[in-house]
């Protein structure tokens, strides 16, 4: 991940873009953890190419919905204030990004998922789904063709051009925009509502803010662990204290050793040594721990860290930095890597933990704290 170089001509162009730097999963973690701002200026496709698209769109007759997708159609209002019309029931669905192709399967509907985006690979089943393009620049073409009554976006990697111009077509475009853990459960509700699966919403954030609250149980009483999460390691760039990554961490009773407003600060390893974190996070799916370690054993600098030598180097899964309801199997792994004595005697998983306390206590998911700190 850290020797991507292809990802960078993109990069280099977005400001606020979390960097990754590893082969091939370079490029779709470092767009996804741009995390959550809906920037009009660095992102703007020309207007002459949108006009282009639509224009095609309608000379080809297409039309972005059946006429009985329209009835019982309700007024809903998105989470940046759009309001859109959407049917009672959407039956065919694309969508823009890869946390709510994730969100849209964990909800039971991937039936309903009628396209998704390049970048769109889990569950397995996304990626034989069509493909309308990647995040930041879809085919318009191909989604209307595709006759969604809904397309699902997301401030952290879709254009604000681009769901004008499906509005201009007609089709209805929810966007959400998440900022922490507690906003993903609640954009996993609202995802469910404008589909119109509210139960199914329901169930599935029930287990969620379950799961959470078994962890914050578990860790209430213990310090937190510092870390130094690697965003990209040459130059070395690092994570900000009110950014999505930093409350996941958060709620995995970690924080970064870097306190700044700043979303992705550049720091020195000379001033890494002198913070001596406990612990180094990687995101990475494609690379164990040991590799991780070896290779920063290697560095000169990197081998004065205390964690280097003692081996306390975590590669967790890049569901850390999608705003989707595998994030909470992201923070319990994180979590059992940092507390390993928290859960050295545990007969029971939290995901175990919270299915009897769901069963015991079914309304105690309410009292769900806003953080897990």
């Amino acid at each position: 991940m850290r020797r991507a170089a292809e990802s960078q001509v993109t990069c280099r162009n977005l400001q606020k873009l979390t960097l990754f730097a590893r082969k091939g999963v370079a490029m779709r973690l470092a767009i996804l953890a741009r995390l959550f701002y809906w920037n009009r200026k660095s992102m703007r496709l020309s207007r002459r190419g949108f006009v282009a698209a639509v224009a095609s769109a309608l000379l080809a007759g297409a039309t972005p919905a059946s006429s009985s997708a329209q009835n019982a159609a309700r007024t809903v209002t998105d989470e940046v204030g759009r309001a859109i019309t959407v049917p009672a029931e959407a039956k065919r669905i694309v969508s823009l990004a890869p946390n709510l192709t994730e969100t849209v399967y964990a909800l039971g509907l991937g039936d309903r998922l009628v396209g998704d985006t390049n970048f769109c690979d889990t569950p397995e089943a996304a990626k034989s789904k069509p493909h309308v393009g990647d995040p930041q620049n879809p085919n318009i073409e191909t989604i209307v063709a595709l006759h969604p009554d809904l397309v699902l976006a997301t401030t952290s990697i879709n254009r604000v051009d681009t769901a004008d111009a499906l509005k201009r077509l007609g089709i209805p475009v929810y966007t959400s925009d998440p900022h922490t853990v507690r906003g993903m459960l609640d954009s996993t509700s609202h995802v469910a509502d404008v589909i119109g699966a509210d139960r199914q919403g329901a169930e599935v954030v029930g287990k969620l803010q379950q799961r959470l609250e078994v962890l914050h149980a578990r860790l209430n009483d213990r310090p937190m662990v510092h870390v130094l999460f690697v965003v990209w390691l040459e130059p070395l760039q690092t994570i900000g204290q009110n950014t999505f990554i930093a409350d996941a961490l958060r709620w995995a009773g970690a924080e970064s050793v870097i306190t700044t407003d700043q979303p992705w600060p550049h720091l020195s390893i000379e001033e890494v040594v002198r913070l001596q974190p406990e612990y180094i996070v990687f995101a990475d799916d494609h690379s164990g721990a040991a590799s991780e370690i070896a290779d920063l054993r290697a560095r000169p600098a990197w081998r004065d860290l205390d964690a280097v030598e003692t081996g306390h180097v975590v590669n967790i899964n890049e569901e850390i930095v999608r705003p989707s309801p595998g994030l909470v199997d992201a923070i319990e792994h994180l979590a059992r890597d940092l507390h390993p004595e928290v859960f050295a005697g545990a007969q029971k998983t939290s995901r175990e933990e919270a299915r009897e306390l769901l069963t015991v206590q079914p309304g105690c998911g309410e009292r769900l704290t806003t953080c897990a700190r």
